[in-house]
């Protein structure tokens, strides 16, 4: 297996993204990569283009992006500052799919870590998924994390040799 040197974690500030950063850390850290940490912002002003909307200013949007920037440094702990190269990056476009992709290939991310929602069939079709436009597109491998996590701890030994009798 090929060591990862960039390791990217896509968040949308969810429960399933707070899931996926745990795996993207520890990942980075135990191959020593860097950790870029990737928000999509929606862009206002293109997203209501033609539409009655004509009265959004740019401040709005500079307003959505700095929040969005407050909540990604949020993310970053202490422990993070000392041992991990982070990199928290702060993107705007109409489809994140299209801006994760995008971001790994100009960056040569080596792995793709993001959180999925798990909405079921009738959610998945009325609103698709970012994860799975992603795993179909992405140039590298990509991990996909429910909410509901594994954590990354060995078991306790009589549980352990208790498997192993079996």
């Amino acid at each position: 297996m090929t060591p990862f040197k960039n390791v990217l974690v896509a968040t949308d500030f969810s429960e399933p993204s707070a899931s996926a950063l745990t795996y993207g850390r520890e990942l980075a850290r135990r191959f020593r990569a860097t950790l870029h940490l990737l928000h999509v912002t929606d862009s206002v002003y293109l997203q209501y283009v033609g539409d009655a909307y004509p009265g959004i200013s740019p401040e709005f949007q500079a307003e959505i992006e700095d929040a969005a920037r407050g909540e990604l440094d949020g993310l970053i702990t202490a422990e993070d500052r000392t041992d991990l190269h982070v990199k928290p990056v702060l993107r705007t476009g109409l489809s994140p799919a299209r801006v994760i992709v995008d971001y790994s290939r100009e960056q040569a991310i080596d792995l793709i870590v993001m959180g999925t929602h798990g909405r079921g069939a009738i959610g998945h079709l009325l609103m698709g998924s970012v994860a799975e436009r992603v795993v179909r597109t992405a140039p590298c491998p990509v991990l996909t994390i429910h909410h509901i996590e594994r954590e990354f701890v060995l078991p306790d030994l009589t549980v352990a040799l208790a498997y192993a009798a079996l």
